[in-house]
């Protein structure tokens, strides 16, 4: 037996060199909303699946849009129960936006490094007001570190927590790099779109609030399981 597979899924994460991926399809007719959902692991190279890249601002396309046309799976290759896709899915995105950000974050440390290092190199540094940016910018980092040792409660919504907490202060970084590089940040090295290491970071990190779950979502995620507000009337 086989998942046979129709949909088309966008902002795929480098889909154009994956293997393997996994789908949260509905596999089971009538059900509605998070319910009836299969976590599934489905391979990307098979004559069903096309994968079209999207070219960012930073001139890469390591965001993808996947097509599934009658793509197809063993019926092995679900993770869970089949029907108990949300619950697994869910528990992937803790992981992504919380405990797996304490490997991330030792990339966050060399890059505010290299900025401290890039803003004493260009005389930068000398200006009070961007010297304490960076210094608030390293307090960011070591409250991350230590939220991100916290344990994990029932609710799960230290995951959405550590996500604001990443997301914002990487975007800050992108932006403080470009006001340490001043004038020089808003030109690129050459033709036709060659960009430079700070450029393409304060490009990327522009995505960071959005990836992995918005900003916005995050906050719902708190605002219902935390403080127990009520949800907003559906039409």
């Amino acid at each position: 037996m086989e998942w046979v597979i129709t949909g088309q899924k966008v902002w795929t994460s480098l889909a154009h060199v994956a293997d393997w991926c996994f789908v949260l399809a509905r596999t089971q007719p009538g059900s509605r909303r998070s319910a009836g959902l299969s976590y599934l692991l489905v391979p990307m190279r098979q004559a069903g699946v096309t994968v079209r890249p999207i070219r960012q601002l930073t001139g890469t396309s390591e965001f993808n849009e996947v097509f599934f046309d009658g793509a197809r799976t063993r019926a092995g290759l679900v993770v869970g129960e089949p029907g108990d896709g949300w619950r697994i899915a869910r528990a992937t995105l803790g992981v992504e936006r919380g405990v797996a950000t304490l490997g991330q974050q030792i990339g966050f440390r060399r890059e505010l490094g290299q900025l401290a290092g890039e803003a004493q190199r260009t005389g930068a540094a000398a200006d009070p007001l961007l010297r304490d940016k960076l210094a608030r910018a390293w307090i960011g980092l070591e409250v991350m570190h230590a939220y991100a040792l916290r344990p994990v409660t029932e609710t799960g919504a230290e995951a959405s927590v550590m996500k604001l907490l990443w997301s914002r202060w990487h975007q800050a970084l992108g932006e403080l790099s470009m006001e340490v590089l001043g004038a020089p940040s808003m030109v690129a090295r050459g033709a036709p779109y060659d960009l430079g290491d700070w450029q393409r970071l304060y490009l990327f990190s522009r995505a960071d609030t959005i990836y992995g779950g918005s900003d916005e979502i995050q906050r719902g995620i708190i605002a219902d399981r935390v403080l127990g507000l009520p949800r907003p009337a559906r039409p």
